[in-house]
């Protein structure tokens, strides 16, 4: 997808989000406060935070699309990770928020009036956040961005929390309140892993970790596969954000002209930008057979 597409995609999803915690936000939160429901401001409390982090990626998830400059010379693909990360560590406090009430309304009982109108709020939240995922993970095909990942995730997240306020409502309705802490407490532990989940892989992509080794092998045989190569060594490739950076030394003829040898060079660079996820690649050419720098020969 091209750049100014792709930017105007990511802006979309990242309003839809917006726009979608900001609505259920309204509804459950006027529901619960009009009938006294705890599960429902809870509800609309962890929307408050969504939207808070929707924001985040609307403002800097979009840094992520700008072109290299003086002050970034290798463009700005870490900004995404970060905040995919900044979503993910949401997700795991609203989690533990949400464990935190439920063990209240478990120890202390929870007091609410029941109303067709708190069912009809949560239905209203649960199509919402639906219709959000849809269209964020829709647009993500093309992006495959980490920051509308984390998004998407936490709509799902929000789904469930709030069928889960559907069943404390429920409970209500018939006569078993205990129902509602029980639900939030099993839902939360699911939010918290999610939000473990989401920050976990972002870190890796933040500190510059090893892609799994089926990936460092295709890489591999992509060099190999040039019939000027004899041998390939001191191969390293790392996560620069979400793109692929690949360093290696590639063994070819020590008689070739300069000429050749440069020409050998672009026709692996390119190779290499071509392979999915590879975001850059730079390669020094060995002549064959003198060993140097031979920590990790292949």
């Amino acid at each position: 997808m091209a750049e100014s597409s792709g930017r105007r995609a990511f802006a979309r999803a990242s309003w839809a989000n917006v726009l979608g915690n900001a609505a259920k936000i309204v509804v459950e939160g006027a529901a619960g406060l009009l009938f006294g429901s705890v599960a429902l401001l809870a509800d609309a409390s962890h929307s408050v935070a969504d939207l808070v982090a929707s924001v985040v990626v609307l403002t800097w998830g979009d840094s992520s699309f700008a072109d290299p400059d003086t002050t970034h010379p290798h463009g700005h693909d870490r900004i995404e990770p970060l905040t995919a990360l900044f979503v993910g560590a949401v997700i795991v406090v609203l989690g533990l928020n949400l464990l935190y009430e439920s063990i209240q309304g478990l120890a202390y009982g929870t007091e609410v009036r029941f109303s067709y109108l708190l069912v009809g709020a949560l239905g209203f939240a649960v199509v919402d956040m639906y219709l959000v995922y849809r269209y964020t993970e829709r647009v993500n095909e093309q992006l495959d961005s980490t920051a509308l990942s984390a998004l998407s995730k936490d709509c799902l997240n929000d789904i469930y929390t709030s069928v889960a306020a559907i069943v404390g409502v429920s409970g209500v309705f018939l006569g078993i309140p205990v129902l509602d802490p029980i639900a939030g407490a099993v839902v939360s532990l699911l939010v918290v892993y999610q939000g473990v989940e989401i920050g976990r892989e972002n870190v890796d992509y933040l500190v510059g970790a090893a892609p799994p080794a089926e990936r460092r092998e295709e890489i591999a045989e992509t060099l190999r596969a040039h019939p000027a190569v004899e041998g390939i060594h001191d191969l390293t490739v790392f996560y620069d954000g979400t793109a692929l950076e690949v360093e290696a030394h590639v063994e070819v003829d020590g008689t070739l002209t300069l000429r050749e040898a440069h020409g050998i060079e672009t026709d692996l660079i390119d190779g290499l930008r071509a392979v999915d996820a590879v975001g850059d690649a730079h390669v020094h050419l060995d002549p064959s057979g003198i060993g140097e720098w031979k920590e990790a020969t292949e």
